[in-house]
């Protein structure tokens, strides 16, 4: 089979340069570590495009408070496995072990990606993955309560969709896993995630999310959802919010802080149902909407030299879900801003993130003495709908 002028035959190692290692610094802050100082190194042959066989991206640390346990590290290796891979559409085993900010994971993983061509804006992906996994230091998580302290073994398959054209981006995420650890309580998760982002015209856009997270009895209180924030497991995957103190507690404490996912029921983040302080449900049903109108600055950088890496988008939005165990649908409606930078920083991994003001000025189910229309206040970690 010939695609062009390249033939589909998988590239062996010695059709690439030299492996090469390619370090950075990096610096970073945490209540427990103080300055975290490390290096990270990317491992790739030369002209392999990331896609390469023995990629390696790896991490290592000094918390320099000197904690209890001073040095953390991160380590991801991929290997291709060429049978069942082709251009655009690799099967891989990916093998990561990490040991940071008081949680062990360490995680073998089968991929496989399905895509026509060098199409990367059309795909399938399915993961099988076996992990083990502790939280063995308290001190690194602002609500010790919203953890357990058991080694977890979890079993677990992820399906992603993605489908980008010129008018919408879709993407939709299936995953599940399954403890079967026996020396801690058997429970299972599953979340379901579905979002399109569409254009209008040129200024209006309209973006729409649906959420199911479902958990079995007995699941360990990192995996429970509350309605606004992100489960306390997602927070690992991400530097601000990985551990106590880079967001100020106070700042989640009284809600103006935001840790997106999961519900992302963003009036709610300072009522009894997105309450840190609590384990959280058992389930959660959510849906999430944005209607982006154009502004001024945002016209700005798309005209100059940086529009193709940083955003600012305005929009109005509403959310509806529920938290079941007998509590009412939770409504909210507000507007807001979003500051999205997507720039690969110098080892080619992509580096983007996005900071959001919001203004919820209605909710439906207020705490108690509290008032249906107000101006709340939220700076959000993390695009609720697409960055």
């Amino acid at each position: 089979m010939v695609l062009g002028m390249f033939s589909t035959e998988i590239l062996s190692q010695d059709d690439y340069g030299k492996y090469r290692f390619i370090p950075a610094p990096d610096v970073w802050f945490n209540s427990e570590d103080g300055v975290r100082l490390g290096i990270r190194v990317l491992g790739e042959y030369e002209g392999s495009f990331k896609d390469g066989p023995h990629r390696l991206d790896a991490g290592i640390w000094l918390g320099t408070k000197i904690p209890e346990n001073p040095v953390s590290y991160y380590l991801s290796f991929t290997e291709p496995i060429k049978s069942i891979s082709d251009f655009g559409e690799e099967g891989s085993v990916q093998i990561i072990s990490s040991i940071r900010t008081g949680f062990a994971r360490h995680l073998i993983q089968l991929n496989k990606r399905w895509q026509n061509g060098f199409n990367e804006l059309k795909y399938k992906e399915i993961a099988f993955s076996y992990s083990q996994e502790k939280m063995f230091d308290a001190d690194y998580r602002p609500y010790p309560i919203q953890w357990s302290s058991s080694w977890k073994s979890l079993l677990g398959v992820n399906v992603q969709i993605h489908n980008e054209s010129e008018e919408s981006v879709f993407e939709s995420n299936i995953n599940f896993q399954q403890n079967v650890n026996p020396s801690s309580p058997s429970f299972s998760v599953l979340n379901m995630e579905a979002w399109d982002v569409f254009s209008l015209n040129e200024h209006f856009a309209f973006g729409v999310r649906v959420f199911g997270g479902f958990t079995s009895e007995n699941t360990s209180n990192e995996y429970l959802y509350t309605a606004s924030f992100a489960q306390p497991i997602l927070w690992l995957g991400n530097g601000v919010s990985r551990a106590n103190g880079t967001i100020p507690t106070n700042w989640l404490d009284n809600g103006f802080a935001h840790v997106s996912g999961s519900g992302n029921l963003r009036g709610y983040t300072d009522t009894k149902f997105s309450d840190l302080s609590i384990q959280g449900f058992n389930s959660i049903v959510a849906i999430n909407s944005e209607f982006e109108f154009p502004n001024p600055v945002s016209k700005a950088l798309k005209e100059g030299m940086i529009g193709e890496f940083v955003f600012l988008k305005s929009y109005v939005f509403a959310d509806a879900g529920t938290v079941f165990e007998d509590n009412p649908v939770l409504l909210d409606a507000g507007i807001g801003l979003q500051f999205s930078l997507n720039i690969p920083d110098f080892l080619g991994k992509p580096r983007g993130f996005a900071l959001r003001y919001e203004v919820p000025f209605w909710i439906s189910e207020p705490d108690e003495g509290d008032s249906n229309f107000k101006f709340r206040h939220l700076l959000g970690f993390g695009a609720v709908i697409s960055l």
